[in-house]
């Protein structure tokens, strides 16, 4: 849907982070409500019971939900996460007035089968969601369109066509698109293709005017103007933005905010005891004709892509409240997943990559009334955020899924949650057929899958607070220590003396898939099938 009114009107870069006014405190009264799915034979979390509910009817009404989702932002890439270097006023803000989670994570390390495991609270596996091109189906359930059922006027400002297969997307909106239109999405490499830039996706700054319209100049253009107009509450805005995905480019202020000598330097390891599409993404793309120089720089420029989209929260938070919205309005701000960024050789991401710089989240919720700075070390998935945002608003899912509500968390940071998150990705040898193909740059990413379907084989991991342990269908093991080791630098499996560490694990593994395999629809089928009818 596109048309409305243009926006043309030129912002500044803006040093001050948005700020809001004190509101409310945090309800005193809190019901519990929702069937909130958890995997078969999971006992519910000690403690968790007063606090799992929702706000007491008298005390604050359904908030609106303004979710800002920017796409392959590593965690360790935002300063409310810990990064001294980076320059993210804005969602450093954000954090401080809400809860940052500092282990969430992702359940895939590719936009489509990641947005749709937030959507749904399944995981990739559970319904065949697993490839680019196998999106959500008008008749499967989903976050926005739960929503709406709800009463919600739900607005998604962009038009991205990586999470609804035909139908979906009208069936779970109002409003889809822009309302000022972008010129481009990204500029053209001014590298030859053969050139090392040209094969890690780096572009550099861009030309022309500031902020450039692209695709997110584009969507927050379009959601300025859809809050000025005073929309229906509640509300749902759903800012789905391109950056920081590669390829690296952005105009400045931000091309030139960070000086190239303080951004630090990818990791590397003995690959030795990597699985072996590190080493055959590394050959096909010669990352290794980069030095640190180079490195540095495409660092420094996706660190500037991520400022420019800390500009635009600030911006959207800002219009929310003009609109006079923002102590209604609860935001959720996250990612689909991370980005290698020269971690091991590698940039971009991998369909069986399940790294912790590619599936590590930085999630952060703001609800008006909530207690400030909430800091929370317990390990979250991105499926428990469907069961949370429907909580907020007062309302329940109508399907079996695998999330579990983080607003106990809210209010008690340290609440018992979950004690491993899972992730996953590839495919079997069989499937080779449906590996996706992609013209320059992807065309090696490509090549490398369908050379060798096993680079991209089919992988679980499980996260506990001491371990990482990834179980591979077609490479070796890998177990890291996450307290000595949270780079994942030196792989453990195969160890004597944590034999027993990684049989555990393993069988927590086995376990999940077999509590998470499928989930049975929630309406029953009559038993006898009457037949066609008689003939007259």
């Amino acid at each position: 849907m596109r048309g409305g009114r243009d926006v043309n009107a030129r912002r500044a870069f803006r040093d001050e982070p948005f700020s809001r006014p004190r509101v409310r405190p945090w309800p005193a009264t809190i019901r519990r409500i929702g069937r909130s799915a958890r995997p078969a034979g999971a006992a519910a979390p000690a403690a968790a019971g007063p606090r799992r509910g929702r706000y007491d009817a008298g005390a604050m009404p359904r908030p609106n939900l303004l979710i800002f989702m920017p796409d392959q932002l590593r965690a360790d890439c935002v300063g409310a996460f810990g990064n001294p270097v980076i320059k993210t006023p804005n969602i450093d803000a954000l954090a401080a007035r809400g809860t940052c989670f500092e282990q969430a994570y992702s359940q895939h390390s590719v936009c489509s089968p990641s947005r749709v495991s937030i959507l749904t609270g399944w995981y990739p596996h559970v319904a065949g969601h697993r490839t680019l091109t196998h999106l959500l189906k008008p008749w499967e359930p989903n976050l926005f369109r739960l929503l709406r059922d709800a009463g919600y006027h739900v607005a998604w400002m962009g038009q991205r066509g990586d999470t609804f297969a035909p139908g979906g997307t009208a069936e779970s909106t109002d409003f889809y698109g822009f309302r000022t239109n972008p010129k481009f999405v990204f500029q053209k490499s001014p590298y030859p293709p053969d050139h090392r830039f040209a094969r890690t996706f780096y572009h550099g700054r861009r030309s022309g005017a500031t902020p450039a319209l692209d695709f997110d100049e584009a969507a927050v253009r379009s959601a300025e103007t859809w809050l000025a107009e005073g929309p229906p509450e509640p509300w749902v805005l759903f800012l789905a933005l391109i950056f920081p995905h590669p390829p690296f480019e952005v105009e400045d202020p931000w091309y030139g905010l960070h000086d190239r000598a303080e951004v630090p330097l990818p990791v590397d390891c003995d690959l030795s005891r990597k699985p072996a599409f590190v080493r055959a993404l590394r050959a096909a793309y010669g990352t290794d004709r980069l030095d640190e120089k180079d490195w540095r720089e495409i660092v420094a420029t996706y660190y500037g892509m991520i400022a420019r989209v800390d500009d635009q929260l600030g911006r959207v938070l800002r219009a929310v409240d003009r609109a006079g919205a923002l102590e209604r309005t609860a935001t959720a701000f996250f990612t689909d997943h991370g980005e290698y960024l020269g971690d091991y050789g590698l940039i971009e991401k991998w369909p069986a990559g399940v790294d912790d710089c590619l599936v590590r989240n930085p999630l952060i919720l703001q609800v008006p009334g909530a207690p400030e700075r909430g800091r929370s070390a317990q390990l979250v998935e991105l499926v428990d955020l469907l069961p949370t945002l429907l909580e907020l608003a007062e309302t329940e899912a109508k399907h079996t899924h695998f999330g579990r509500s983080l607003v106990p968390l809210l209010s008690d940071p340290d609440a018992p949650h979950r004690d491993a998150a899972f992730s996953e990705g590839g495919f079997t040898a069989d499937e080779a057929h449906l590996l996706e193909r992609g013209g320059f740059p992807y065309d090696l990413k490509a090549s490398v899958q369908h050379d060798d379907p096993k680079h991209v084989g089919r992988v679980i991991s499980i996260r506990t607070p001491d371990w990482s342990y990834v179980h591979r269908m077609y490479d070796r093991p890998e177990l890291y220590d996450r307290k000595r080791d949270p780079r994942e630098r030196e792989n453990r499996a195969g160890e004597p003396a944590l034999a027993g560490v990684e049989r555990g694990l393993r069988e927590r593994v086995l376990d999940w898939l077999l509590e998470t395999s499928d989930v049975i629809p929630w309406d029953p089928d009559p038993r006898f099938d009457p037949g066609p009818p008689e003939p007259d």
